[in-house]
């Protein structure tokens, strides 16, 4: 493998020193730039864009061409392993993810197998191996999962969900049976995200989007207790060098203390948490990303480069900090704001690592 030219993303999720602060977007490839949607257009479908793995990489790349990122991220998406289990993932214009199969009681979930990740996910594999060779060491790359608990939320309710009626309504009656679903998908993670790091991927994140809708007794049990064992199952060292791992609950800034616990490298934390706050209740146990609300990027240039400065301000001296929005980028917003959202990034944070 060639030399990593640019490893301050790796560094700054182990806290050590870095010359400024490494920046990435959640979605940076993706709708809101105008070379994305002509790929998407070509490929014909999402879901045949996600499993060409020549495409995929033209994709995870293009963000990389306008900006200069720290990181890049495999694109791909969190329901590749609901879909490999059989559920018949498709999507609908203006309606998102649905399933043909979705899972609703013991007979359902007895019959879900474990994928394997060379075979009926050999694509994202295949991905992953093509991103780093072309790469070239530019940037580390990024591999991803959903959570159990997420990756659940959909495969019960059939797609998205607003109340989580469906998923909530099993937790409460009958909750075994929910648990025995989240077994089986925290190993078939585990293994995942295991052949994403041996296909090349050199730093991984846990998406945990729905953790935040659960009270705090239901979150740990059915999100995060899910989380620490895949955490656990992890290949933590590959060709010599660390892997960090990202956990990313969003809206569970409260939870920020026992999150530290968890065994990951870094927390992801979104905008409804202030970064000082953050990081009196990790206390140094682990690296921050984030947090900057993706509607600033909506703003001026001149207020965006204010919000960079106060998310800068926030989280203060030192080592352990991954600039992040809180959360995805829109696809609306002008792509020459996020350039200016990175820039002001890796120029205002110099004062901070000196």
């Amino acid at each position: 493998m060639p030399v990593l030219k640019n490893d301050r993303f790796l560094r700054a999720l182990l806290r050590e020193p870095v010359d400024i602060t490494p920046v990435w977007m959640m979605r940076q490839a993706g709708r809101y730039l105008p070379e994305y949607k002509a790929i998407r257009q070509k490929a014909g479908s999402f879901m045949d864009l996600c499993q060409n793995p020549e495409l995929a990489c033209e994709v995870t790349l293009q963000p990389l061409e306008r900006y200069p990122l720290d990181a890049a991220i495999l694109f791909s998406d969190i329901l590749t392993i609901p879909d490999a289990m059989g559920l018949g993932l498709y999507f609908t214009e203006g309606e998102g993810p649905r399933f043909k199969h979705p899972i609703r009681d013991a007979a359902a979930v007895k019959a879900l197998g474990a994928p394997d990740p060379e075979q009926e996910l050999k694509y994202v594999m295949d991905a992953v191996r093509t991103i780093r060779k072309e790469l070239d060491g530019r940037v580390p790359l990024i591999g991803f999962s959903g959570s159990p608990w997420t990756l659940a939320t959909y495969m019960i309710e059939g797609g998205s969900t607003k109340n989580f009626a469906k998923s909530k309504g099993m937790m409460f009656e009958d909750p075994g049976l929910l648990h025995d679903l989240l077994a089986k998908l925290a190993d078939s993670v585990t293994s995942y995200l295991n052949a994403q790091i041996a296909a090349g991927a050199q730093a991984v994140m846990i998406f945990d989007t729905w953790g935040g809708v659960l009270s705090p007794r239901d979150y740990e049990a059915f999100s995060l207790a899910y989380m620490e064992r895949i955490i656990q199952g992890l290949t933590r060292e590959n060709n010599g060098r660390r892997v960090p791992i990202i956990m990313f609950t969003k809206n569970g800034g409260q939870w920020l203390t026992r999150m530290a616990e968890s065994g990951a490298d870094a927390l992801g934390v979104d905008w409804t948490t202030e970064l000082a706050d953050a990081r009196v209740q990790v206390r140094d146990k682990v690296a921050l990303q984030g947090n900057m609300d993706p509607c600033t990027l909506y703003a001026s240039p001149e207020r965006i480069r204010e919000e960079v400065a106060h998310v800068l301000s926030s989280y203060g001296h030192g080592a352990g900090h991954v600039f992040n929005l809180g959360h995805g980028i829109h696809p609306e917003i002008d792509p020459e704001h996020a350039g200016v959202f990175i820039d002001a990034v890796h120029e205002l944070s110099k004062p901070y690592h000196s």
